[in-house]
């Protein structure tokens, strides 16, 4: 098989090319992850992408393109993520997966998809990852990092998880373009503090993630702090 061809060779790469280092057994249950993703959908529709080439990049090397930036926002500290509309689990199993000192809870209203992470967190002994069948809106948290990919708009995703996010929290929404029309649409309770580029290594297609957090008003104690 050539280098080209090779999953785990590309795998390898991509992390190479974010400034991942993956140890050998979390490269194992990336590509594990993949392989029961591609299980479950022979039966339960998981992901519209089915073909593994695809998977691989679309999936897998898009959610890691998220890794460096979530580590740059909590400096390596121990946090907990919730990972909103989670579906198949992406990006919060490969958060989990990358970053053993996060606590990911991924939260989805259809059962059959949390039930698909919990088994992921079983059969990838993933102690740090938990798979949640109900709706944003009842989980009180507090989670330090709030997470979407391709879930909702901005404005539902933050109003929806709201009471979810700790003190000092932020949202990490993962967009495709640079979602002006939604940022322009945000609720006064939310800001945006930086949309920041994301290149996904083998994808063309422009991706970025937006990070939101509360608004602080003038004058209230938090804004002094």
């Amino acid at each position: 098989m050539s280098a080209a061809s090779d999953p785990s060779a590309r795998l390898v790469a991509a992390a190479a090319a974010l400034g991942i280092e993956l140890g050998v057994r979390q490269q194992e249950q990336l590509l594990a992850y993949l392989e029961l993703i591609a299980k479950w959908n022979k039966v339960y529709n998981l992901t519209a992408v089915r073909d593994p080439d695809e998977m691989l990049v679309q999936h897998l090397f898009d959610s890691l393109a998220a890794v460096p930036a979530l580590r740059r926002q909590t400096g390596g500290r121990a946090v907990r993520l919730l990972d909103v509309g989670s579906g198949a689990g992406l990006p919060g199993v490969v958060i989990a997966v990358c970053c053993p000192e996060i606590h990911v809870d991924c939260v989805d209203t259809v059962g059959k998809k949390a039930a698909f992470i919990q088994q992921v967190a079983v059969q990838l002994r993933l102690p740090n990852l938990r798979g949640l069948h109900d709706r944003v809106e009842q989980l009180a948290g507090p989670y330090e990092v709030v997470s979407s990919r391709a879930f909702a708009s901005l404005a539902d995703f933050v109003t929806w998880s709201e009471g979810a996010l700790a003190a000092g929290g932020v949202w990490l929404a993962m967009k495709g373009k640079r979602p002006d029309a939604e940022l322009a649409a945000l609720p006064p309770a939310a800001e945006a503090f930086h949309v920041e580029q994301l290149i996904v290594p083998e994808l063309s297609a422009e991706r970025c993630i937006v990070w939101m957090r509360r608004r602080i008003e003038p004058g209230s104690p938090a804004a002094g702090s």
